[in-house]
C-alpha cells in the first residue's frame, strides 16, 4: 500500500523541465505582465487621442432695457351695476300686456307692461264725482256764511248761528280737499297700472306672463322684471391691510391726487388691461373677517361688455412712475436663495451677478439692483 501511495505522489508531482525555477521565474513573470498590459496602454492612449476637445459654448447677450414704468397690484374683482331694480307691481289686477323682448335696452319712462286699468278708471270716476258734489257743499256753505253774517249785523240771527254757519263752511272746505286727494290716489292708481322703467338699462326676462292676476304694493308685491343699468358700471375690489396703508401713504405723498387714481380691468378671456376707469371710493372701515379694504371703480361701458356680477382681473397703480432696468425671465438664475444673472466684462470673460428682482412689467423683469444699464448679460445659452 505505501508503495502504491509514493507512486502516484509522484506521479501528480510537477516535472522539474515545465516550471520556471529560482532567478528564471522572475524574468517569465515580467515578460508575461509586459505582454498582458501593451495592448491595454494602446488602446488607452488611442482613445485620448481620439476625443476632440469640447468647443465654448455659444450665447447670446444683450444690454438690460431702460425705460419708465409703474408697478401695479392685481386683485380679483367684481362688476356691479350702478343701478338695479326690481320692477314691482303697485296696484293689484289683471297684467293685459308686456311691452318689452327680453334683454332690451330700455330708457327711463319706456312702457314695460299694462295692467288692466278698467277698474281703476271706475275709481277715478267715483272720486272725481264726489270731489264735483263736496265742491258744491263748500259753495253752498260759503253763501249761507255771507247771508249770516248780514243777518248777524242786524241782529236778526245769534252769535251761536253765524259760528254754525262758518263751521259749516270749514268742514265743506275739509271734504274738498279729502275729495282732492281721493281724485290723486284714483288717478295715481290708474298711472300705476302702466309700468314703466324707472331707470335707463337693459331689462331681463318677464317674470310673469301675460293674462295672470298681479298683486300690488307691499313688501310682497308681485316682481314682474328687473333692470340694470350698464353705461357706467363699477368694479369693486379687496385689497389686503398691507397693500390698503401702502396705497394711502402714498396718497399722503401726493403721488396719488384725490380723485385721480387709475383703476384697470381685464376679463377672463383677456391677457391685457383693456379697460380704464378711477377709483371713485373706499370703504372707511376694514372688513373684520378678512382683513381687506374695498375700493371701487367707475368704468364708462358704452357697447355692454361689462356686464353686473362678471368677475375681473383688476389692477391699481403700487408706485409713481420711475426709470427701470428690465430683464426677460429666461436672463435670471436661480443660486440657492440668490438670483443671479451671467455679466460679460471687457476681457469678454463671464462671471455671475447677485441681483434683487421686483415685478413683472409687460413680460419684462425689474432688476431692482446689481445691474446697470450699459452691461452685457447673457440672456441665452
Amino acid at each position: 500500500m505505501s508503495a502504491m501511495f509514493d507512486a502516484t505522489l509522484e506521479a501528480n508531482r510537477p516535472h522539474p523541465e515545465r516550471l520556471p525555477t529560482g532567478a528564471n521565474f522572475g524574468l517569465f513573470y515580467l515578460a508575461l505582465c509586459a505582454l498582458v498590459l501593451l495592448p491595454l496602454s494602446g488602446c488607452g492612449k488611442s482613445e485620448q487621442q481620439a476625443a476632440p476637445e469640447a468647443p465654448p459654448p455659444e450665447v447670446k447677450i444683450a444690454q438690460p432695457v431702460q425705460r419708465e414704468v409703474m408697478e401695479w397690484d392685481e386683485y380679483p374683482g367684481k362688476i356691479e351695476a350702478v343701478e338695479s331694480v326690481e320692477v314691482r307691481a303697485r296696484v293689484d289686477g289683471y297684467l293685459e300686456k308686456v311691452n318689452f323682448e327680453a334683454g332690451d335696452r330700455v330708457k327711463q319712462g319706456d312702457l314695460l307692461f299694462v295692467i288692466d286699468p278698467r277698474p281703476f278708471q271706475a275709481e277715478l270716476n267715483r272720486a272725481q264725482a264726489e270731489l264735483e258734489e263736496a265742491k258744491a257743499r263748500l259753495e253752498l256753505a260759503r253763501s249761507n256764511l255771507a247771508r249770516a253774517e248780514q243777518l248777524l249785523e242786524k241782529h236778526f240771527i245769534s252769535r251761536e248761528e253765524y259760528d254754525a254757519r262758518r263751521a259749516e263752511v270749514k268742514q265743506a272746505r275739509a271734504a274738498v280737499r279729502s275729495a282732492e286727494a281721493d281724485v290723486e290716489v284714483a288717478r295715481l292708481n290708474l298711472e300705476f297700472t302702466q309700468v314703466r322703467s324707472p331707470i335707463d338699462g337693459v331689462v331681463g326676462r318677464e317674470l310673469i306672463t301675460e293674462g295672470n292676476l298681479v298683486k300690488g304694493g307691499g313688501a310682497d308685491a308681485t316682481q314682474l322684471t328687473f333692470i340694470v343699468s350698464i353705461d357706467p358700471v363699477y368694479a369693486y375690489v379687496a385689497v389686503d391691510e398691507k397693500s390698503a396703508l401702502e396705497y394711502q401713504r402714498l396718497a399722503e405723498q401726493g403721488v396719488f391726487p384725490k380723485g385721480s387714481v387709475a383703476m384697470e380691468l381685464a376679463l377672463a378671456n383677456e391677457a391685457g388691461y383693456a379697460y380704464k376707469g378711477q377709483i371713485d371710493y373706499e370703504s372707511p372701515r376694514f372688513e373684520v373677517a378678512t382683513g381687506t379694504q374695498i375700493l371701487r371703480g367707475v368704468f364708462a361701458n358704452p357697447d355692454g361688455i361689462l356686464k353686473p356680477g362678471l368677475f375681473v382681473r383688476a389692477r391699481v397703480p403700487a408706485s409713481a412712475p420711475y426709470q427701470a432696468i428690465l430683464l426677460p425671465d429666461r436672463a435670471i438664475a436661480s443660486s440657492l436663495a440668490q438670483k443671479i444673472v451671467w455679466v460679460m466684462d471687457e476681457n469678454d470673460q463671464v462671471a455671475s451677478r447677485q441681483v434683487t428682482l421686483g415685478p413683472l412689467v409687460e413680460g419684462l423683469r425689474v432688476i431692482r439692483e446689481g445691474l446697470k444699464p450699459d452691461e452685457w448679460v447673457v440672456v441665452e445659452g
